[in-house]
């Protein structure tokens, strides 16, 4: 159960789109903007609100790769895994954050809620392989060092 707050901050986003059908993906852009993901019980909330099926909203939001369900770190690592980074050895680097961080492929986000780190099909980035994104800031040309120095920056110890 969400605390009454997370509706009050979706009734102010649903204000600023308009309870209209169109409005569905932009509402739900901001919620997951203001919580690193869409809370279920909000996408609920919001369908009945702007009077679509809950299916609808589901649909919409689980087509679209960019809306989570699940709760995301403070900092969302997404490790390039396409051909061009593939072939320049971003696995390492993969697996060094998996490490340090206590992760793997099942479990993507450290219990403190600092972490995430995910894989992805392309950064859009290919000349600057192996890339890696944290937030909105890609970090060129990565090593398992290089990835792992940037974990104790974002820590705050480097």
């Amino acid at each position: 159960m969400l605390d009454q707050s997370y509706y009050q901050k979706t009734d102010e986003i649903i204000e600023r789109y308009g309870r209209k059908a169109a409005a569905l993906i932009p509402i739900m852009q901001d919620i997951q903007a203001e919580y690193r993901y869409l809370p279920a019980e909000l996408l609920t909330y919001v369908a009945k609100e702007i009077g679509i099926t809950e299916t609808k909203a589901y649909s919409v939001a689980t087509f679209y790769e960019n809306f989570s369900f699940e709760a995301k770190g403070k900092y969302v690592i997404k490790v390039c895994d396409g051909t061009a980074c593939h072939v320049r050895h971003s696995t390492p680097v993969l697996e060094a954050l998996w490490k340090e961080l206590g992760l793997s492929k099942k479990k993507h986000t450290t219990d403190d809620m600092m972490f995430t780190v995910e894989t992805v099909s392309c950064l859009g980035a290919c000349g600057l392989a192996p890339t890696m994104m944290v937030n909105e800031q890609v970090y060129p040309s990565m090593t398992p060092e290089k990835a792992l120095a940037l974990i104790e920056q974002l820590r705050g110890n480097g």
